[in-house]
């Protein structure tokens, strides 16, 4: 008998029970069936005691607790209809049989489900009262993208330049798609002025084309949205840029050494023009209390996708006249639709010496140009030419630091 590992499942099994057991102490809507601190903790052991023995006797515990869960109910039903505390006493028999065999887990899952158990009040609201029934189908259709359609896409290239793969394509709609829910859910959270750049900077991670196109329609559908949006859209380039810095360094670290003070010039520029739009999107009476019924439109990302697939077609068209002579130029072309795709093969390149130290870090700076021009693209297309404007100006400003850092360090 391994008594250090069977001492932790006890333990953990009789704090699941202990946990559960306060949560329904204090919340039970029934006092006079409440199944609460001392029943859980028993049943815990029990269940814990049930599962050493065997799998007979489990069962035998398990159908036990089914007749008093049924008993219980039919003896409630009337004053409080809900099953919250008939499902949570197999719950916590289920956890403590499982505590036996994995302590540390089983005790992380009993923490969630007594959270979950505790936020009975803030979860009927966000159900019943938060979220609009147009919400509901914009996070379903969300979900759908994600779940059902992108694991049906193949991977490969259908195209003889091996540009397009539909899951790539289609992972770039989902994403445009989850920006503007993320948008969406931080504008319910915390108002437009913080929502909105909070939002885009974890989008950022993801993709910045998507979250400069996911802002840039939400500016569309309120344009007094507008400075919070820009600042949004400048923080995602942000973490474009921390996750590109990242990849470089992965690949080519000597690279990254290389262009750390560049890459740093343009990200403080990108912080310094979203915390302005921080400071000038607070406290104006324009900004919306509520979001747009719509979380995002299906249709602009679907035509977004396919202006990505165009600017990825074209690179390939141009990699395959210029061969590999032509490295940085296709890298750059690259760029236009995917920075981050770009930044790994020049860090292939200048790991392999294939071009000369200096031509690689201007590399870096022709990447972020292209990055910069098709997102400024994207910003008018998407958002209009007040939006387009502001965008463009922080990356071109972020672009002339990097460029300018670069060249006074190679005259130092």
């Amino acid at each position: 008998m391994d008594w250090n590992g069977d001492l932790k499942g006890w333990l953990a099994a009789l704090a699941i029970g202990l946990l559960i057991g306060v949560v329904r102490e204090r919340g039970e809507a029934v006092p006079a069936v409440r199944a609460g601190l001392r029943t859980h903790a028993v049943l815990a052991l029990a269940a814990a005691a049930a599962i050493q023995l065997g799998p007979g006797a489990f069962a035998v515990l398990l159908l036990a607790v089914a007749a008093l869960v049924v008993a219980s109910y039919w003896a409630s039903h009337r004053e409080d209809p809900g099953m919250t505390g008939e499902i949570a006493l197999l719950f916590t028999a289920l956890l403590a049989a499982w505590a036996m065999r994995a302590p540390a887990f089983a005790a992380g899952v009993g923490v969630v489900g007594a959270i979950l158990l505790q936020a009975k009040r803030p979860l009927h609201r966000f159900a019943h009262e938060l979220v609009s029934e147009r919400e509901m189908h914009d996070a379903l259709l969300l979900a759908a993208a994600a779940l059902v359609v992108l694991p049906l896409l193949p991977d490969h290239a259908l195209d003889p330049w091996g540009a397009l793969r539909p899951s790539v394509l289609w992972r770039f709609v989902v994403l445009v798609m989850a920006v503007g829910m993320a948008g969406h859910v931080a504008l319910r959270a915390v108002g437009a002025r913080w929502g909105l750049p909070m939002a885009g900077f974890f989008a950022g991670f993801a993709s910045s084309t998507a979250a400069v196109a996911g802002f840039g329609g939400r500016v569309r559908a309120q344009p007094a949205l507008r400075t919070s949006a820009v600042a949004a859209a400048l923080l995602a380039n942000v973490a474009a840029l921390l996750l590109f810095a990242a990849i470089i360094g992965t690949g080519a670290p000597a690279l990254l050494r290389a262009m750390a003070l560049p890459l740093a010039a343009a990200v403080l520029v990108l912080v310094v023009g979203g915390a302005f739009g921080l400071r000038r999107g607070g406290g104006g009476d324009a900004l919306p209390s509520e979001p747009p019924p719509r979380a995002f439109h299906p249709l602009h990302a679907l035509v977004l996708a396919l202006v990505l697939a165009a600017v990825l077609l074209f690179s390939a068209w141009m990699r395959l006249w210029f061969g590999e002579g032509g490295a940085l130029l296709a890298s750059a072309l690259v760029a236009l639709g995917e920075l981050h795709a770009a930044g790994a093969s020049l860090a292939q390149l200048a790991a392999a010496g294939s071009l000369a130290p200096r031509h690689v870090e201007w590399g870096v700076v022709a990447l972020l140009g292209a990055a910069a021009l098709s997102k400024s693209a994207i910003a008018f297309a998407s958002g209009g030419a007040g939006y387009g404007v502001r965008v463009a100006s922080g990356l071109f400003a972020s672009l002339l630091a990097a460029a300018a850092t670069l060249a006074l360090r190679g005259t130092g």
